[in-house]
């Protein structure tokens, strides 16, 4: 779209005005307080040209115009002024991370809580997750005569465990030979139920068939096992007179309880992995979503491990400033993960 400087200058000014003060932006605001050398009916002929182009629009009688979704996008892409955090802000942010790298899940936390503090808007950050962790073996430890622990240990060295009860006495050498089995059809079948190969392991056990069903359901449920979601800073929202609307407010609330909405919303249109995205309003698919704005990236933790952090705010964010704060954040993740794993 090819605009002439006038109309962009004023179209910036507009947007900046509105992100400020939430306050339909008229053309006597504009010559007030942005020195554009021009009168206010030149600015008004121009705010109707870019009325026409979608840019703008006009939300009730008064004659303030405000940002369309296609205003904001523009500005996002050509006009939005990138910014540095103090730093002060970014030494914090830093410490913040390197104090607490050794504690994922608090880490995680603390990331939601301090973006949402920062940035006066509401956070999502998702727990690293390998797209291609596979399990790699499990071993069986007895505890007593009728319980055992199953231990899964995945390609990138990640492990958990599962308790699992045995209806007869359990046999350790047998166990062994059960742990062999279910390793070698995970060798070659991965984590996939295969009916076949896994109905000739519960034959050749038929004692124990209980028991190596159990194992199977704890190797596949795991497979499922979904990425830990941390929020923050919903309350944030509220603040905005956009949403002082009971109506508006359910639903932003409903859709933040909805943890694997959000992890698929923040994973969704993510073909690049690299770098910021910002999603504006209408441009989202969830109509939950339509009077808000995501700007959302990528860390990653480890060989291959991937979570993702966004940060949710009314489409009048301040977009420069969030992005700011969400790329230190990250730049800081990344670098201290980066030395504490020698480069890996």
């Amino acid at each position: 779209m090819d605009l002439s400087g006038r109309k962009i200058k004023i179209l910036e000014a507009i947007i900046t005005d509105y992100i400020k003060t939430g306050d339909p932006v008229g053309s006597r605001t504009i010559s007030k307080k942005y020195p554009l050398g021009i009168s206010s009916a030149t600015i008004r002929n121009e705010m109707s040209d870019l009325e026409e182009l979608g840019l703008i629009c006009q939300p009730h009688t008064s004659a303030g115009r405000i940002p369309s979704d296609k205003g904001y996008r523009l500005y996002v892409d050509r006009l939005m002024r990138k910014s540095s955090l103090p730093p002060e802000e970014s030494l914090f942010l830093r410490e913040l991370i390197t104090a607490n790298i050794s504690h994922i899940d608090y880490l995680m936390e603390q990331t939601a809580k301090t973006l949402a503090r920062m940035t006066n808007y509401a956070t999502v950050v998702t727990e690293a997750k390998a797209d291609n962790d596979r399990l790699k073996h499990i071993s069986l430890v007895p505890v007593d005569n009728h319980s055992l622990v199953m231990v899964r240990v995945s390609e990138n060295r990640k492990v958990d465990n599962t308790i699992l009860r045995a209806d007869i006495i359990l046999d350790f050498d047998v166990l062994n030979q059960i742990t062999a089995a279910v390793n070698s059809y995970i060798n070659t079948y991965g984590t996939s139920p295969v009916r076949d190969a896994i109905s000739d392991i519960l034959e050749e056990f038929e004692p124990y068939k209980l028991l190596v069903s159990e194992v199977f359901k704890a190797v596949f449920k795991g497979r499922a096992k979904s990425s830990e979601i941390y929020t923050s800073g919903v309350n944030n929202i509220l603040n905005y007179p956009e949403f002082s609307d009971i109506s508006k407010a359910k639903k932003l609330f409903s859709l933040l309880e909805q943890k694997e909405m959000l992890s698929e919303l923040l994973n969704d249109n993510s073909e690049d992995k690299t770098g910021v995205q910002i999603i504006i309003g209408g441009e989202n698919n969830l109509q939950q979503l339509k009077d808000l704005s995501i700007i959302k990236t990528n860390y990653t933790l480890g060989r291959g491990n991937i979570g993702f952090i966004g940060i949710i705010g009314p489409t009048r964010m301040n977009y420069s400033q969030a992005v700011s704060v969400l790329s230190e954040m990250v730049d800081n993740l990344n670098e201290v993960i980066k030395a504490l794993t020698g480069g890996q």
